[in-house]
Order: C-alpha cells, then structure tokens, then sequence
C-alpha cells in the first residue's frame, strides 16, 4: 500500500474538516496519511486520534513557507513526525501573525472592489488559523463575481506583485527555517520544487545535506518533473515523497486524496529515518 504525505485541511487553506480528510484516506484504502497545513500543527492531535479509532495511520506533519533569499523565490518544506512542535510555535506564529495581517489587507481592498461584506469571507475561514486567499475567493464566487477559485478574478486580484489585492507577505529564510525544524526533531522535505522552479535550491540543499527528503510525486509535476527530482533524490540519497497537496475544492483541477501519493519503500525510509534519530 502507498500514503499520501500532503494533505491540507480546514485548518488551513482546505475546504475539508481534519476527520474527513483521514476519513477519506481511510477508505481509500491508503496505509497512511500526513496531515501538513501551513506553517501550523493545530489539526495533527485531532487527526492522529481520529486516526486510532477508524484504523488508519496519521503521520503529523506541517508545511512551512519560506523564501529563497538568493533567488526571491517561495520554497515550501515539509516537515514530518516532529518531537517538539512546540519548538516550531514562534515560526509558526509569525508566519501566521504576517498572513493575518496581508489577510486583512487584501480583504479591505477586494471589499472596495466589489459590494460585499467583509464577514462573508471571515465566515468562510472560521476553524483556519489564517484568513487566505481562498476564503476570500469562495466569497466572490458565492456572491457571483466569480465562477472559480483560480481563474480571471483570481488573477487580477492576487497575481504575484502586479494583482489589484496583493499584499507581499514576508516569510522566513528556507535554511532558517529547514535548520529550526530539525532542532525540532522533525523530517525536513523540500516540496513540488518544480512548482518554483527551485531545481538550484534543490542541488543546494541536498549537496550541503540539508534536507532529509524531496516531493517526487506531485499534481503539479509532470514526467520529466518528477524523472529530473527523483534523480537527484538519488544521487544524494534522499528519500522520494509524494501527495496529491489535497485542498479540496479549493484548487484549479480535481485532485481526491490519493491519487499522489508515496511508495511503502519510501514511507518505509521516512519512518526509519525517525527511528535512527
């Protein structure tokens, strides 16, 4: 059997609660299932319990946002089976006190856009640690100013720099934060390092070895993607991940859990790699 190690929930910037997601894995027929909302542990106790009871392995997780300062391009880490999240809690909290605050912002200028209340999109957060984009799309498209979460609308308001709502937000250094998650105890995994064209910071952090692991296995990737990243993910003997980076409806293209997902080798790889530590 196989598990799908990316997996977002209401926590974050999902559309699906915590127990139907690893309810989902579970009839699947998945062995696990990692539960990784952005740059917070909130939903891992929930789902790990949840898990127990229907029979299905619950591998707790996050999914860090970071930045490459030498290129200015995001980077998402994975970090998986941490020993100490509360080591994690201060990144986390900054993360999620900057995305809060461009949160708000970019609600205040969408609401000067288009004649909608504000607490519509507050009320489509409600059990997100943050308000995202997302939330504020679901509004729009309920409202119909749009059809879609990320198309026309989504473009012209959020596209990077240049969207009429966009606000940067300042996310931490990707070493900072891959060195921080192992004094954590936890798994570091570079993530979709296609989805930003991050193939030098790939080379860079498995050459130093920095990271323990690399998302192979990804939507977004496409066959010389993932021959390019399993290759150097064997060249420096990293273990190979993959996930269907589930948000349910919140996404371009239907992506149902488990349709990503990571060998039992690799899973193997990562759950001996824990124990070695």
């Amino acid at each position: 059997m196989s598990a799908d190690l990316h997996c977002h929930t209401k926590i974050s910037d999902g559309s699906v609660p915590v127990e139907e997601v690893v309810s989902m894995a579970k009839r699947k027929g998945l062995s696990a299932i990692a539960v990784t909302d952005h740059d917070t542990f909130a939903g891992t106790e929930r789902a790990e319990a949840f898990g127990r009871k229907i029979g299905i392995r619950v591998i707790p997780g996050a999914e860090f946002s970071a930045l490459d300062f030498s290129t200015g391009r995001k980077a998402h880490i994975l970090c998986y089976l941490c020993d100490d999240p509360e080591r994690l809690q201060s990144l986390c909290r900054a993360t999620g006190e900057a995305r809060r605050k461009a949160g708000s912002a970019m609600l205040e200028k969408v609401t000067e856009r288009y004649p909608i209340p504000a607490e519509m999109a507050v009320r489509r957060a409600e059990g997100s640690t943050c308000l995202f984009k997302q939330h504020i799309m679901h509004a729009l498209v309920d409202a119909g100013y749009a059809h879609e979460f990320f198309g026309t609308v989504y473009h012209q308001l959020f596209s990077y720099q240049d969207g009429a709502a966009y606000v940067k937000i300042d996310y931490p250094e990707v070493h900072d934060v891959i060195g921080q998650i192992h004094q954590a105890g936890g798994i570091a995994v570079l993530a979709h390092p296609a989805e930003y064209d991050s193939y030098g910071l790939l080379e860079q952090l498995a050459s130093s070895h920095e990271i323990d692991g690399v998302e192979v296995w990804h939507p977004h990737n496409g066959p010389e993607d993932e021959r390019k990243i399993a290759d150097a993910a064997r060249e420096y003997g990293l273990i190979m991940t993959g996930g269907t980076d589930f948000h349910g409806m919140y996404t371009t293209n239907p992506v149902p859990i488990g349709t990503r997902t990571t060998p039992e080798e690799q899973l193997d790889r990562l759950l001996q790699k824990k124990k070695n530590r």
